[in-house]
């Protein structure tokens, strides 16, 4: 009796301590649950922070791509129409997506079956009277396709004389709406009315300097359309792949004045063919000289009696 009554306390405190080891022990797992879920928030900000400057400095690579692209597709947009190869516009998606049901809701139509009948063998007489009717005809056939032959150029000297550099004033200028890279000049070269430019120079000249800018404009090449928008002249730039100077023209110089190369003094053409490579031939000539004059052979461009065609700041590098 006595020994029960000693080893009741003992179970009780047994229990007691049990009840608040598991207490603890399960405290000990919510511990280690809530550091393990911050364990794994500590790995996802660290791996955030480590993949974030790298995906920004990816955006920006890929954004510099894009312009990179849009420029050389300005490039080769002006490379051929300098070279009159007719630019076609891309259709919109709006218009791609118009032709697709157009398609889809047309039905081809079936060609109507035509029975053919045959013909009646001729007479010997009507045999003879087309045999001498078929002869008689072919000479007038003939007649009628005379040999082409070429005509005879107006102008035989392929050199800077050919070209037609005039002053212009830009009146109005503003953004392509369809050409992140590309401008759309109104320009004044005295004719009376202006003419429509469009000069790949957004990413070199700003909307601002571009406004009221008078400069050289070449203006017998063949109009072309650039990104379905006529150009009809081009403006004449200093150029090096990194940078794009427009060309600056003498104090006193008139909307409308000619310029020439000293010693070249032939009459532009009304209009450059474009299969006769006239601008491909003469174009590798011009360059800006080492003093900053606009020079073909070295031959200065100039304005009679007002001065020298000129570089902001480009040395010895070409003009286009």
């Amino acid at each position: 009796m006595f020994i029960a009554r000693v080893f009741q306390p003992i179970r009780m405190a047994s229990a007691s301590v049990l009840q608040r080891l598991n207490q603890r022990t399960k405290e000990a797992e919510n511990i280690i649950s809530e550091l393990k879920g911050q364990i794994e928030n500590l790995r996802q900000s660290a791996a955030i922070s480590i993949s974030k400057p790298e995906e920004d400095r990816l955006k920006i690579e890929n954004e510099e791509l894009k312009k990179d692209i849009e420029t050389l597709k300005v490039q080769l947009i002006l490379a051929e129409a300098s070279n009159g190869v007719r630019q076609i516009p891309l259709p919109t998606k709006k218009g791609r997506e118009m032709s697709g049901s157009a398609n889809d809701s047309a039905k081809v139509p079936e060609e109507p079956k035509v029975k053919v009948e045959p013909k009646e063998k001729p007479s010997k007489g009507e045999k003879k009277k087309d045999q001498t009717n078929t002869s008689e005809a072919e000479p007038k056939a003939k007649k009628g396709k005379p040999e082409k032959k070429a005509a005879a150029p107006t102008n035989e000297n392929v050199d800077v004389s050919r070209l037609d550099f005039r002053v212009g004033k830009i009146v109005k200028v503003e953004k392509h709406p369809d050409a992140d890279t590309l401008y759309l000049e109104q320009v004044d070269v005295g004719e009376g009315k202006t003419r429509t430019v469009v000069s790949g120079l957004v990413k070199h000249i700003t909307l601002e300097e571009m406004q009221d800018k008078v400069a050289v404009f070449m203006c017998n090449l063949k109009p072309a359309k650039m990104r379905g928008v006529l150009s009809e002249a081009m403006i004449m730039c200093a150029s090096t792949p990194e940078k794009v100077e427009i060309l600056n023209v003498p104090k006193g110089a008139a909307i409308g004045d000619k310029v020439f190369a000293e010693g070249y003094t032939g009459e532009p053409d009304a209009m450059l063919n474009p299969k006769k490579k006239v601008w491909e031939a003469v174009k590798p000539d011009l360059r800006v000289s080492k003093n900053k004059v606009a020079t073909y052979k070295g031959a200065a461009l100039k304005i009679e009696g007002k001065g020298e065609i000129t570089s902001p700041s480009l040395a010895d590098v070409a003009i286009q």
